[in-house]
């Protein structure tokens, strides 16, 4: 799965107020970590279909970045049912950020 750019917060808010899995990736034209992470989220997503995945170019849409209060790139923000349930930072584990979205997706995604 790919990560959509946006630059609507509006877009956001209309998929988080779903209900639905949302996944918003922050990063930075600049940031080298963003670029080496973000294939990777794309990847790991394909174990998590439900997810509506989107990117914010942090340098380019300041207004949502700071709407959900992102510092620092790269950022990573998870909302099931409405509301933000986990925010990873810069120096975020990959199979932790499975292992952590397992059971909760499952939850929420139960056929």
């Amino acid at each position: 799965m790919i990560l959509k750019t946006v630059h609507n917060l509006q877009q956001i808010q209309n998929s988080i107020d779903t209900g639905e899995p949302v996944l918003v990736y922050f990063s930075g034209e600049n940031c080298s970590v963003c670029k080496v992470l973000k294939p990777k989220i794309e990847e790991v997503s394909k174990n998590f279909p439900k997810f509506q995945l989107f990117e914010v170019k942090t340098d380019l849409d300041k207004e949502i970045t700071s709407n959900f209060t992102v510092f620092s790139i790269p950022t990573t923000l998870i909302f099931f049912d409405k509301k933000e349930f986990k925010r990873y930072g810069r120096n975020m584990s990959v199979a932790l950020f499975i292992e952590e979205l397992k059971r909760p997706y499952n939850l929420m995604c139960e056929e």
